[in-house]
């Protein structure tokens, strides 16, 4: 089974909406309105697998927000904030290893992007509106 299929099952077995399926370009976009995840992009590029979701745009106080985000990271189980290479984006981002992916190692990085999202929804909010 390649990676592409394997991510696909788990992402069926987890009941992930498959918005996007691009197997040329080993890519998804899925997401679970339960969990407060749209947009999800999931994408393999082996030995990896690259889980990112875009939370808000950084237009302001940069410093501050930046400061922290980085603090939050202490507490997130898995994967961390991010921003994108023009530094305007703020992202959650987790990567794992494809060739020994299992259904909870994917299932983990999820839920710990579902947990983030629920517990600062607020914080992630105010700081979209700065």
């Amino acid at each position: 089974m390649s990676h592409f299929d394997k991510v696909r099952d788990y992402l069926m077995e987890l009941e992930y909406s498959i918005l996007v399926e691009d197997k040329e370009n080993e890519v998804f976009v899925v997401e679970s309105l339960d969990d407060g995840i749209s947009n999800l992009m999931i994408g393999i590029a082996d030995p990896i697998v690259i889980i990112e979701q875009y939370l808000f745009d950084l237009t302001a106080n940069v410093g501050d927000v930046s400061t922290q985000l980085l603090k939050k990271n202490r507490d997130i189980v898995a994967g961390a904030f991010v921003m994108d290479d023009d530094g305007k984006k703020i992202l959650f981002r987790d990567t794992l290893q494809v060739e020994t992916l299992d259904l909870e190692e994917l299932e983990g990085s999820l839920t710990s992007l579902s947990l983030l999202l629920s517990e600062y929804t607020d914080e992630i909010i105010g700081f979209s509106k700065n």
